[in-house]
This record gives C-alpha cells, structure tokens and sequence, in this order.
C-alpha cells in the first residue's frame, strides 16, 4: 500500500535547466521518485535520470549536458528562416539530424530500450494524424531514443516524425505537464515541475510569430489546468513547482543554462522547506501512514 512518487517534468526548451536544479534540491532532501514523466526537454531530462539512476551524481552529469547544450545552438535562432522552411516542406533534417546526434552523443543509443533503465519512464507526443496524446513506456522493448525524439519534435526546429501511420511532434501540444499519463499508469502522489511562463512573449509584441507562440502558451497553460483538476478530483495528491526565472527565457534560448540551473535549485529548495513547515513529516509518508490507519479500521 505503499503510495507511488512520480516526478513530472513539462515542456520548456531551455527552461529545462530550471528542472535540473529543482531535481537536485528532491535528491538532496531525499526525494526519489518511483517513476518519471515527462513532456519535450522534461522528456529528455528525465530520460537521462532514468539512465544514470537516482543520485546527486547523475544530476551532476546532467549539469555537464546543459552546459554542452549551450553550446551546441541546439535550438537554432532563425526562427523565421525555419519558419518558411517549414511552410515551403524544404527539408529540415540538419536540425532533426543535430538533436538526435546530441542526444546519442549524451547517452540515449538507438539500442537502449525502457526496460534496460533504472526506473519506469513514460515521456508524452502528440500524434497529428489522430489528434490524440501518445505515450512512449509503456511497451518496455521500445527505443528510448525514438520516444524521446518523438516528444521533443517541435516544429519548425524539428520536424513531426512519421512512425507506423502516426505524425508525431511535441507533446506540448495536448499535454505540456503530463500529470494525467502519471495517475493512469498508478502515481498517487505527484511532483509537477513546471516551466510553463506567459512571459516569454511580452505583451506588447506584435506580429504572426508572437501570435502563434501567445496561441501555444495559452492552450498548454490551460491543458495544464484541466489536469491539474482531473488528478486531484481522483484524490492524487499535486506538488505544484512553477520554476519561473527571474527574467523570461525563449524556448530556443539554451545559453543561460548554467543559470538557470541555480535559480532551479533555489526556488525547490524553497518550496522543500516549504513542504517540512507544513508537514513536519514528510508528506509521502504521512499520507502513506494515514492511508494505512484507514485500511486496519475497515
């Protein structure tokens, strides 16, 4: 009856630093989840945790691919460039190519499967053909590589994937913090870290491109709403960490990473203590005990 831990880690781009320091705040207190979920760059971060295994050392070894990611214009900056790529269908393969190279480089082979990791990961795409929400785990001989590709393929850096029928992209389009696919495979409670930030486009901003990203944030930030709603109807208990920088990052901004990591780390260490006044306790602990007390008096 022990109540199951998942780690829920959303889409960003290069806020997703944000999320390596709030996991080195969980270790260092002693959090360890019992699964990993996670949306695009929280798809990647908890793919490489998933990897190396729950310890200050593996997030000291995600540390290092940040760094290399700032370096390695990932995300390239000619957004509008890639934009009409995009509308023309002139091939984008060398973005595509380049991320996929970085993450083999960084450890995600093509032969490493969901079983061969060191705990359960479901990382979330969206399929455009079916308009459904797709989830990559829960067949253990499945790529790890192509699931995280999958998650991470937003247009027009990276183009949809087509794989057996389906179009796959980034699975911030139906669910940027993915706590609904937690709960359905068994989470009761949940860690939600968030990178979701309206700020990123300032309000003033004019023009098709900040339009569409304005578009982009509003339904993931209400898709995040509806779930967060839907697990806590079902009684599964949501710690919310909205990792929010101190000055707004673009999605393809990957060079304050270094950063952002620390303001990371400050802001869990925060909501931590925050949990310990609250519940002196800890609270996946206390509601394991709880959940036990109410069994022996039925």
């Amino acid at each position: 009856m022990k109540p199951r831990l998942a780690f829920v880690l959303s889409g960003g781009g290069g806020r997703g630093a944000l999320q390596v320091g709030a996991l080195r705040a969980l270790f260092e207190a002693g959090i360890f989840p019992e699964m990993l979920v996670g949306t695009s760059i929280g798809a990647a971060n908890a793919a490489f945790i998933a990897l190396h295994g729950m310890s200050l050392g593996s997030v000291d070894r995600l540390v290092e691919v940040w760094h290399s990611a700032a370096q390695s214009d990932l995300l390239p900056a000619n957004y509008f460039w890639l934009t009409l790529r995009a509308l023309f269908r002139w091939p984008a393969t060398d973005t595509t190519s380049h991320l996929r190279d970085f993450l083999v480089t960084n450890g995600l082979r093509p032969d490493l499967r969901f079983e061969d990791l060191t705990c359960p990961l479901y990382v979330v795409a969206a399929d455009l053909n079916s308009g459904q929400r797709v989830v990559f785990g829960d067949d253990p001989g499945y790529s790890v590589l192509e699931g995280v590709l999958a998650s991470t393929a937003l247009p027009p850096w990276v183009a949809p994937l087509e794989r057996e029928g389906r179009w796959l992209m980034d699975g911030g389009a139906v669910s940027n913090l993915p706590l609904e696919a937690a709960m359905e495979r068994g989470a009761q409670q949940i860690i939600a870290l968030d990178l979701s930030d309206w700020r990123d486009i300032p309000l003033e901003t004019q023009g098709f491109g900040p339009f569409l990203g304005k578009l982009m944030t509003t339904v993931e930030m209400r898709h995040t709403e509806l779930e967060l709603a839907l697990v806590q109807s079902q009684e599964v208990e949501v710690r919310h960490v909205l990792l929010r920088a101190v000055q707004p990052v673009p999605l393809q901004e990957f060079r304050f990473s270094l950063d952002l990591i620390e303001q990371g780390y400050e802001i869990a260490c925060r909501q931590v203590q925050h949990w310990q006044i609250e519940y002196p306790e800890p609270w996946w602990k206390r509601l394991a005990r709880v959940t036990q007390e109410r069994i022996r008096r039925l």
